[in-house]
């Protein structure tokens, strides 16, 4: 049986990458929408070569050409200083209200097509997939092929999938089986409406996401799901939401509803998770590495949807770690060694560290 390429038998190509653990993309070819629900997304790329993500007839975003196309995504990345970059669907084709077959032949063909792009990468890309949660028995088979077949190295799920709350019974098999073939996921909001009364922007990006991901993050930590699942390994987008100044909060509600729980028990659940570090002010990084710890915290850009970002993240996360902590090898942590260890690739013993190029040779991740 083939090796999943986030197992641990696998080698990075350089041993201090900066990797980029939060991304997306939308590969061309996927196809035409299999029904008339207006909530399909699509891609749609104008003669200028920038384009639109589009559901139904209505446009849902503007993206540019790095959004599907590989080379100039590398070329993106070779700029903003970044070796390596996992690359996870556009969460609106997390498409988990579709009728499960529909959901199950968009989702495959997803995955292959970033499948598709990670060979094409040269190494460079590392991609994560998605799987019809509606349908869990389905999810879990997608889940195998995706992992086994097309080497992908993790899953993205949303925050509360087919309306489920991450700690609802009917996702354990989901949860088993990942742990079972050691898959990393990546738990990033989908669904905005309902999580909070105000609508448009700023209050759905703004505070909506981080409001949702906080709430999968707690049903995973006071829902049980990472005691039920200790070899379990999550990546909560946006540095885990308001969880980390929420949690103070909502442990010692938890306490007084569980007599028999202590301080101890939910400060280490909660730091069995990873978060990553874009949270757009560098000072809240220091409550981050309070919460979850330094070797739980890692780069994250959202390439391509925040304009400006990427070539600033790296060097601005690395000064914040730098001041928390005063140490530059946290920072070189930070920047790729920790994504490693949670996508359960081991650095290469006795190589140096490279200086990364459009034209460097890369190895791409094999068995």
């Amino acid at each position: 049986m083939p090796v999943p390429q986030g197992s641990a038998g696998l080698e990075s190509s350089d041993p201090t990458p900066v990797i980029d653990a939060h991304a997306h993309f939308f590969p061309t070819g996927i196809g035409s929408a299999p029904d008339s629900d207006p909530r399909w997304p699509r891609l749609e790329i104008d003669p200028d070569g920038s384009g639109w993500i589009v559901r139904g007839e209505t446009p849902f975003r503007r993206v540019t050409a790095s959004t599907w196309d590989v080379p100039a995504r590398l070329r993106e990345l070779s700029e903003g200083g970044i070796d390596r970059q996992v690359i996870s669907p556009v969460p609106v084709t997390l498409v988990d209200w579709a009728e499960p077959a529909a959901a199950r032949r968009f989702h495959g063909r997803q995955n292959e097509l970033i499948a598709d792009a990670v060979a094409r990468s040269a190494g460079r890309l590392i991609g994560f997939g998605a799987v019809p949660l509606q349908d869990v028995a389905a999810a879990v088979d997608e889940l195998e092929r995706v992992t086994i077949e097309l080497d992908l190295a993790g899953i993205e799920i949303g925050t509360s999938p087919a309306g489920r709350e991450l700690d609802d019974p009917a996702l354990s098999p989901f949860f088993a089986a990942a742990e079972r073939l050691d898959v990393p996921l990546f738990v990033h909001p989908t669904q905005l409406p309902g999580v909070i009364r105000r609508h448009g922007q700023p209050d759905e990006f703004g505070l909506g996401m981080l409001t949702d991901t906080a709430m999968a993050g707690s049903a995973l930590v006071f829902g049980g799901v990472l005691e039920r699942h200790p070899g379990l390994r999550v990546l909560l987008a946006h540095g885990g939401g308001t969880l980390a100044w929420a949690f103070a909060r909502m442990r010692w509600f938890a306490e007084q509803s569980d007599p028999g729980a202590t301080v101890r028990r939910f400060d280490q659940l909660l730091r069995r998770l990873w978060v990553d570090s874009i949270v757009f002010d560098p000072s809240q990084l220091a409550l981050l590495v309070e919460r979850f710890g330094v070797d739980r915290l890692v780069l994250g850009t959202d390439h391509p949807f925040l304009p400006g970002y990427l070539p600033t993240a790296r060097e601005t996360l690395d000064r914040a770690v730098q001041d928390i902590l005063h140490t530059a090898p946290d920072a070189a942590g930070v920047d790729g060694a920790t994504l490693l260890g949670f996508l359960g690739i081991r650095p290469a013993p006795n190589r140096s560290a490279a200086t990364y190029s459009e034209e460097t040779s890369w190895q791409p991740l094999s068995n």
